[in-house]
C-alpha cells in the first residue's frame, strides 16, 4: 500500500492540520510501503538553515516514520521550493524532481506538483521560471535571513491578491497541457496537487483510456490517495480522526 498527499501548507497557525498530519504518520502511514508528499508541504520555506522549532519537529516526525520502514518521498511545491538536501537528509526523505515517473503497484505513474500545468497563468509561469533558475536559487539561499523573510511575505501577499483576481480557468491546469505531458512521459496515470480541486478525471489519450488524479489540499479536511491491489482510491477525512482517511482504516 502506498499513500500520496499534497498541499498541507503546514504552519504553526494551523495546529489542527499539524495534528491530523502527525496522526496520519503515527497511524495509517506506519503500514504503508511509501508516502509521497507532492509539494506545498509547508506554507513557506525560506531555507534549511532557517528551520523553526515547529519545522524541526515535523522533520523529526518524518525521520521517525522513515526509521520505522516507510519510504518517504518529497517534491517541491510553489511555496516550499527552497527545501534542500539538509532537511531531506535529516528527515529521511528522498527529494523527487518535478515531474517524476514512479512505479506504483507495477504501473508507471507521473507525479507532479501541478503548478507547471497551469500554462495559461502567464505571469505565474514567468515568475516560476525565474525563481527555479539555479543561479537565482543559489542567490536566494544565501541572502540574509531577514531579507528572505521579507521576500517570502511579499511573494505570499502578492500571490494571494493575484489569485483572487484571476479567472478560475487561469489558475487551473490547461486542458491541452495534460495529455501532452502524459504522452511525453508515456503514462496513462497522472497524479498532482496544487489546484486544490480534488477529483479523478477520466481522459482519452490516443486510443488509450487514462486518468488524472488531483490531490486535495488540507484545509477544512484532509485528503489522501491510496494505491494498492484495489487500484487508486482518493478519499477525504476529518481532521479529528485521520485514521478514517482510507477504506479499511
Amino acid at each position: 500500500m502506498i499513500l500520496l498527499i499534497s498541499d498541507l501548507h503546514l504552519e504553526e497557525e494551523r495546529p489542527d492540520i499539524t495534528r491530523a498530519f502527525l496522526g496520519l504518520l503515527n497511524g495509517r502511514a506506519r503500514s504503508a510501503q511509501a508516502l509521497y508528499i507532492l509539494g506545498d508541504f509547508f506554507e513557506a520555506w525560506i531555507g534549511d538553515d532557517a528551520m523553526t522549532p515547529f519545522q524541526r519537529s515535523i522533520c523529526e516526525a518524518l525521520r521517525e516514520l522513515s526509521d520505522s520502514g516507510t519510504q518517504l518521498f518529497l517534491m517541491h511545491g510553489n511555496r516550499d521550493f527552497l527545501i534542500g538536501k539538509a532537511f531531506c537528509k535529516a528527515a529521511g526523505v528522498t527529494l523527487l524532481k518535478d515531474p517524476t515517473v514512479v512505479q506504483l503497484h507495477g504501473e508507471p505513474v507521473l507525479l507532479m506538483h501541478g503548478d507547471s500545468l497551469c500554462t495559461r497563468d502567464l505571469g505565474y509561469m514567468k515568475l516560476r521560471r525565474i525563481l527555479r533558475n539555479p543561479i537565482v536559487l543559489f542567490i536566494l539561499r544565501h541572502l540574509p535571513l531577514r531579507t528572505r523573510h521579507k521576500l517570502a511575505r511579499k511573494l505570499r501577499s502578492e500571490s494571494r491578491a493575484q489569485t483572487r483576481m484571476k479567472a478560475n480557468d487561469i489558475v487551473d491546469v490547461t486542458p491541452e497541457e495534460v495529455p501532452r505531458v502524459m504522452q511525453q512521459f508515456g503514462v496513462r496515470t497522472l497524479v498532482h496537487g496544487h489546484t486544490h480541486r480534488p477529483a479523478i478525471h477520466k481522459l482519452q489519450i490516443g486510443e488509450q483510456a487514462a486518468k488524472r488524479i488531483v490531490l486535495g489540499d488540507w484545509d477544512k479536511q484532509g485528503w489522501a490517495l491510496q494505491v494498492d491491489e484495489q487500484g487508486f482510491q482518493l478519499a477525504a477525512f476529518d481532521f479529528v480522526n485521520p485514521q478514517l482517511a482510507l477504506p479499511g482504516a
